[in-house]
């Protein structure tokens, strides 16, 4: 994986930032994005795909990558921008905002999957790229686990729904107490337009909750 990220180095290509989302499919909730900048000496024993490792293994592995990371940054895009622009375009504006944040300029950069945002330096689509990059799949790494963290804080708040087990993705148990207590101010409507097709909700949860991180409301 070192070896990929590495092989697109040249004389004018000296930093890679990689970068990756996750949260696409889940029914509440924010997508999370992260871009990560290593050395080209950098390496890491056990970085992958996050979907590959273990929830222990993640934790082991974050607070390594953002020790040894040449710079990183996360951002989020809520439930409510999801909503009003789709999670495809709300994918791609937290990848631009993450790697808007990082406080050292990419001179290339590496985004996991077939589509890509206009940035000021080259943006290369990598297909599976959380399985082949490096520094993706760091990126991987960093916005699992802060969404996962973000999740289990608010399930304090709505336990009903169990995401501190299921993250917000529609698990049986998920699906079956949204129809048992309706939905919350959290979950994407637009998600749950054929789960709740033909139910009667009976209620929306609503509470105050401060997100202390990164989320654009």
């Amino acid at each position: 994986m070192k070896n990929f990220d590495n092989s697109f180095l040249s004389d004018k290509i000296k930093l890679i930032a990689g970068v990756d989302e996750v949260g696409r499919g889940p029914l509440a909730g924010p997508v999370v994005s992260a871009a990560v900048i290593f050395d080209e000496h950098v390496f890491i024993e056990g970085i992958n795909d996050s979907k590959k490792l273990t929830a222990k293994e993640r934790e082991e592995l974050f607070p390594l990558i953002l020790k040894y990371a040449a710079a990183y940054a996360v951002a989020s895009v809520s439930h409510g921008q999801i909503d009003r622009i789709n999670i495809l375009q709300a994918s791609l504006r937290a990848m631009y905002m993450a790697v808007k944040r990082l406080k050292i300029n990419p001179d290339l950069i590496l985004v996991d999957g077939n589509k890509t945002f206009d940035y000021f330096v080259p943006v290369i689509p990598i297909v599976k790229g959380d399985s082949k990059s490096f520094s993706i799949a760091a990126a991987s790494i960093v916005a699992k686990v802060i969404r996962d963290r973000l999740m289990k804080r608010l399930n304090e708040y709505y336990p009903q729904y169990l995401w501190a087990k299921n993250k917000g993705y529609p698990t049986r148990d998920h699906i079956q107490a949204i129809k048992l207590f309706g939905i919350c101010p959290l979950h994407r409507k637009s998600f749950l337009k054929k789960i709740l097709a033909g139910e009667t909700q009976t209620g929306i949860f609503e509470v105050k909750v401060q997100l202390n991180h990164t989320e654009e409301v």
